[in-house]
């Protein structure tokens, strides 16, 4: 099928790792940059953190003019923990493409947005990219994907429009091939397959005005921006139109302001006709699911379900004894309002304060989804300090507890499989799948949220670096019984002090520390882990006593192992019920909640009684 004018869209949803490169392949091969300069310049992933970790956190969508085809490109996140984001701009999409390494193949994360795309009913489209690379296998790639929507799925419509549907590229080249093996170097291609097979928008210019809200932006100027696809009819600038919520809930608003994408910006624009995507202003308090339609004619749409949070952290002022000389936001208003500002941005989060006013509660899908608002803050200037992570459990229609439950992946040398298995025994979990290949196991498990916690560096331990270990939410499933929490106590600081090296260097034969000499270190803040259990209170600033003798072992130095660091993820699944992590703009610290150590055999006398 050939789209044959410009309002007739093919949107894609991009799927996998790896997209950022052949986004701007695409976006140069349409003609939307001159030189390799302004596409370096105007680079899609702009946020710091998803360069850093490597993964998409945010739906983005951006459009490119091809042939007079206008093509909306939506990129969805690929981690299970920004679920949230999938789900909904998913209905944006006629097709997508599912964009995979040809050297690796699926990965983990792949299933998860791809069983969305296959629930959608969208027509896939396998692209195999960087072919380039040594070791790539681009054949057992393609076979590997089709497997994998089998296994998901996929209907046969969609596996046969995926088997006569494929494109073979190298993002860093430039170049899309139908055969591995031709000499085309160029993107066309791909963006003739997508233009000429991909479904084109069935939409009814002419009928009445029905687009749905499925992403929210905030600005401070205009309030809330609602970002969604016009299924129908024609949106004007100055329209009065009917907005549907979820809840059944009607009332009418003006049109001030409306947007249409335009490569990587948006253009502001008089109309916007069905198929494209726009960008609404002055519907106050619109959410997710909002419906807007003809208030004359009104049209109705499925509502929009998103998957509840699974995780909630407390979020605190910092009660530090180092607190301010970091950070320059400090305190607990300011700390409310910029999570309550937050939750007008963010929907996928859930974030009400406390009765007692003592915290703010933050419950999202996972520690990722989590740490990302937190990394986000520090770098903010805000010093603040969190709780553990605590589950949050459903009951079914007899009564019965469920809790979430995660899918475990571990690929890790032959020899160590065997305590993997049994790590993952104690922690809950449940093998359900198990290959042996010539030098690596990979071994699936079914696991509670809760046995996931601190599981990643027990792994890394037994399989001496060489494990990989990743998991995806699953569904909600029985409540598991109880799981052991962290079996190894912590050395404990006894003072507000700089540590020396002497005192740890006697320390560091208890256990791995934290920290090295001339780190700040107060009463009550986790300094090392000991070999044994129970905590135990250190000083960490104890120096030489000095006689009146000669040694000839007097100018020795200590010998220190390099302390064990934490990143904000470890560190929140490390601690457990009566500690906080501290995070400032430079540091993330553990302590206790309660830092004085009377204090802590008071409250421990008082849990026994």
């Amino acid at each position: 099928m050939r789209v044959e004018n410009l309002r007739d869209i093919a949107i894609i949803a991009h799927v996998d790792h790896g997209k950022t490169t052949l986004c701007d392949k695409l976006l140069r091969a349409a003609g939307a940059f001159r030189s390799n300069q302004e596409v370096q310049d105007r680079v899609l992933d702009s946020n710091d953190q998803e360069r850093e970790r490597g993964i998409t956190i945010l739906a983005k969508n951006i459009s490119i003019d091809y042939n007079g085809v206008k093509i909306n490109i939506i990129d969805t996140p690929g981690h299970a923990d920004f679920g949230g984001e999938v789900e909904r701009v998913l209905r944006m999409a006629d097709g997508a493409l599912l964009l995979v390494d040809a050297f690796e193949g699926p990965m983990p994360q792949t299933r998860f947005v791809l069983r969305h795309a296959i629930d959608t009913g969208l027509s896939i489209m396998i692209v195999i990219n960087k072919i380039d690379r040594p070791g790539a296998d681009p054949e057992k790639a393609y076979n590997d994907c089709l497997d994998l929507m089998a296994d998901l799925g996929a209907t046969d419509e969609q596996l046969e429009f995926a088997m006569e549907h494929v494109v073979y590229c190298s993002g860093v080249n430039g170049y899309a091939r139908l055969d591995p093996n031709d000499d085309n170097m160029d993107m066309y291609p791909l963006l003739d397959m997508i233009i000429e097979d991909l479904p084109a928008p069935d939409v009814d210019i002419d009928g009445p005005l029905a687009m749905q809200c499925v992403t929210i932006d905030h600005s401070n100027f205009v309030g809330r921006i609602g970002i969604g696809r016009v299924y129908s009819g024609t949106i004007h600038t100055g329209d009065q139109i009917l907005v549907v919520k979820n809840d059944g809930e009607r009332k009418t608003a003006t049109v001030k302001q409306l947007f249409t994408f335009d490569y990587l910006g948006r253009t502001e624009c008089s109309q916007v006709e069905a198929g494209d995507i726009a960008a609404v202003v002055g519907v106050d308090n619109t959410d997710i699911g909002d419906v807007y339609t003809d208030p004359e004619n009104p049209v109705e749409l499925d509502p929009i379900e998103i998957d509840p949070p699974t995780l909630s952290i407390v979020f605190e002022a910092s009660t530090s004894p180092l607190v301010g000389r970091e950070g320059d936001i400090v305190g607990a208003r300011q700390l409310k309002e910029r999570l309550f500002n937050e939750r007008e941005n963010n929907v996928t989060m859930r974030i009400e304060e406390l009765p007692d006013k003592s915290g703010v509660e933050v419950s999202g899908r996972g520690i990722l989804h989590l740490s990302v608002l937190m990394e986000s803050m520090r770098r903010e200037g805000y010093e603040f300090q969190v709780g553990r992570p605590r589950v949050l459990y459903k009951k079914d229609d007899a009564g019965n507890r469920l809790e979430p439950v995660e899918q475990a992946v571990v690929e890790c040398p032959d020899e160590y499989a065997g305590k993997v298995i049994e790590i993952f025994g104690n922690s809950g979990g449940t093998m359900t799948s198990m290959e042996t290949g010539t030098s690596v196991t990979h071994v699936e498990f079914r696991i509670p949220t809760r046995g996931i916690m601190g599981l990643k560096n027990r792994i890394l331990n037994v399989t001496h670096g060489e494990g990989v270990f990743y998991h995806t939410f699953l569904e909600y499933g029985p409540y598991a019984g109880e799981i052991g929490a962290r079996k190894n106590g912590a050395m404990i600081a006894m003072t507000t002090e700089k540590a020396v090296a002497y005192a740890l260097g006697t320390l560091q034969e208890r256990g791995a520390l934290f920290v090295e000499p001339g780190t700040e270190c107060y009463e009550g803040m986790l300094v090392g882990e000991r070999n044994q259990p129970g905590d135990m209170v250190v000083n960490i600033a104890r120096t030489k006593n000095l006689g009146n003798q000669r040694s000839s072992t007097a100018d020795i130095s200590v010998q220190l192992v390099p302390p064990r660091t934490f990143s904000l993820e470890e560190a929140l699944e490390y601690i457990i019920d009566d500690e906080l992590v501290e995070i400032t703009p430079k540091n993330i610290r553990m302590r206790k909640r309660l830092l004085n150590a009377t204090d802590r055999k008071k409250a421990a006398n008082r849990a026994m009684k």
